[in-house]
């Protein structure tokens, strides 16, 4: 690891704790449940889309049916979308031409968007049309990161509400993250692309001369001439790394030129993937009345992420452990990065890559700069085994918190029974029901990944989309799983997923893993609402201590290694294991990283 690594993820977080802060203040004043100065500035516009929605902005909703309005907001969403894909073909601003999206690929892509999962097992410059992308793809970002952020505001309420009956009114809380968070903060970002060379227009496909000639291997013919895609991208690329949603307008995401054209738009958009779940965490502080809370779940998401961010940019310095042996000079100087380069853009380099794929992975977003796919294998297996913790480490806008809300809770029963008292979470007794919710909502994705991985390997549907045989092969399976399984979206590549068996598997895994989480951490809100504060005790755990930051962490790991580490042998390990004993004549004939 040289000193410009250490360098770029130390600047990274400093500016991440710079900014949280103001952003953790304001959208405590979004959600806050009296009037004050952000509210009352756009109250005008929020009072006439709810006039024009027939929303109640009075009516404060129990569990049960503030889950029942995102659940059906959401299902509504599936179905606008999948219609929208199948229908292209007869609607307007499709220069490109493009047919109609096949029935199993849009109903992926469909449950993918409105879940904030954003896997796409399609290249959206030769498939979607740009009204799909703009009316379609981009209005789901705005609203399955507002959806994200409403459910967490209502499991906030939960703990900072006292013998209540409900925990808000969906639609209002809806409404606030798209007017006041989602959309001004996309605008900005969106114009700060643009002025580093991001795409935005409505013009057709651009021709132009090659300045040498591509020769086609299957025609031996050569073409002088190369399409460049046009497009709305730098809008939707806002969006889709500030509501960690994390779908590409171009096939190769964020490590399209035309996307992420620079080092400085690099940065903006890494750093805009962390900016809203790290500001929740202090938003949550005060809404329950005590900043030190906030603070204590920021500190945990980087004590986990911070190491593991710095392992993968280890690894990928270091270089193919296949090729040490060959005097390959993998040392970084002035006239080359050193390292791995494989499947990274030259204009960023190793360190920047591998942020990249480690801050994608912990947060619910999917982008990538680089192709996971040619990582090292213990490159490729932080950032597999980040989505495999759960996504809570900053994770999804709003699920990534009330994600690591549920290991909370369980984190403070594990302490009450080493005491043998009733445990105890911000002044609210923890008891059975809410313990119920909070392993559901920590072992449905955990469940999902691995049974989805176990069928994938035992159907010859599944191993037929497999382009690499071995313990990669079974890296790339397993990747695709814990993507969909915690919707992050990234993929490993070198997997064929456009095809029937995997679009239906992919989306009941993404669905599964978003909605029934949901709604079990609003059961547990509303139990928690109608709960009595109980002041603290001599035998009452402090949850904003050392201590406690260091058990949560340690619950987050603990499950995530219970749960993958034997899948985990039997791919990336396994992978490093074998590249790290190739000699000089098994590099001809076995398959590095």
């Amino acid at each position: 690891m040289t000193t410009n690594d250490v360098l770029q993820v130390a600047l990274f977080v400093g500016v991440l704790l710079l900014l949280v802060r103001p952003v953790g203040s304001y959208l405590a004043c979004v959600f806050a449940d009296q009037p004050n100065r952000v509210t009352r500035f756009g109250g005008p516009v929020e009072r006439a889309v709810y006039r024009l929605c027939g929303i109640h902005p009075g009516e404060d909703m129990g569990w049960v049916r503030y889950a029942s309005a995102m659940l059906l907001f959401n299902v509504l969403g599936v179905l606008w979308l999948y219609a929208l894909e199948r229908l292209q073909a007869r609607l307007p601003l499709n220069p490109g031409h493009f047919g109609a999206v096949p029935p199993d690929l849009a109903m992926n892509t469909a449950v993918s968007f409105v879940t904030n999962t954003d896997w796409q097992a399609y290249a959206g410059e030769s498939t979607m049309s740009y009204l799909s992308q703009m009316l379609g793809l981009a209005v789901q970002n705005f609203l399955s990161a507002a959806t994200g952020i409403a459910v967490l505001v209502a499991v906030v309420r939960g703990f900072s509400r006292g013998s209540a009956q409900g925990v808000g009114n969906f639609w209002v809380d809806l409404t606030r993250g798209t007017l006041y968070v989602l959309a001004p903060f996309a605008l900005v970002i969106a114009l700060v692309l643009v002025s580093q060379g991001v795409v935005q227009n409505f013009r057709s496909y651009a021709t132009v001369p090659q300045v040498q000639a591509t020769e086609h291997v299957e025609s031996r013919s050569a073409d002088p001439i190369q399409v460049l895609p046009m497009g709305p991208a730098a809008s939707q690329v806002a969006i889709k790394q500030l509501g960690t949603n994390g779908g590409g307008f171009f096939n190769a995401s964020s490590a399209h030129p035309f996307e992420n054209p620079t080092p400085l738009s690099n940065f903006i958009e890494v750093l805009a993937i962390f900016l809203l779940p790290g500001g929740l965490c202090l938003m949550f502080g005060q809404q329950v009345g005590d900043r030190r809370q906030g603070w204590a779940i920021l500190a945990t998401m980087l004590l986990i992420f911070v190491p593991l961010a710095l392992a993968t940019i280890a690894a990928e310095q270091a270089g193919n452990p296949a090729l040490h042996g060959l005097a390959v000079d993998a040392q970084a100087s002035a006239l080359q990065a050193g390292g791995n380069m494989e499947g990274k853009e030259a204009r960023f380099g190793i360190a920047s890559s591998g942020l990249f794929a480690t801050v994608t992975t912990a947060a619910s977003c999917g982008a990538v700069n680089a192709m996971h796919d040619s990582f090292t294998a213990l490159g490729g297996l932080v950032p597999m085994w980040l989505m495999q913790l759960g996504e809570v480490v900053f994770g999804g806008v709003g699920s990534g918190l009330y994600g690591m809300l549920a290991f909370a809770v369980v984190a403070v029963f594990i302490a009450g029974l080493m005491v043998g008292r009733t445990p105890e979470y911000l002044g609210k007794k923890i008891q059975a029901y809410e313990m119920k919710m909070a392993a559901l909502a920590v072992l449905l994705p955990c469940a999902l990944a691995v049974v989805g991985t176990a069928i994938a390997v035992a159907a010859p549907a599944g191993v037929a989309g497999v382009a690499n045989p071995g313990p990669h092969g079974f890296s790339e399976i397993l990747y695709a799983l814990s993507s969909a399984s915690n919707n992050n979206g990234s993929a490993f590549a070198g997997l064929s997923a456009d095809t029937p068996f995997w679009n239906v598997l992919l989306a009941v895994c993404m669905f599964l893993a978003r909605f029934p989480l949901a709604i079990a951490m609003l059961a547990m809100a509303g139990s928690l609402a109608a709960k009595r504060h109980v002041p603290p005790s001599a035998g009452t755990l402090p949850t904003h201590t050392p201590l406690f930051i260091g058990l949560l962490a340690c619950v987050v790991i603990v499950v995530g290694a219970l749960t993958f580490l034997p899948a985990l042998a039997l791919g990336p390990i396994a992978e490093y294991l074998m590249t790290s004993s190739l000699t000089t004549s098994g590099l001809m004939t076995s398959r590095g990283p």
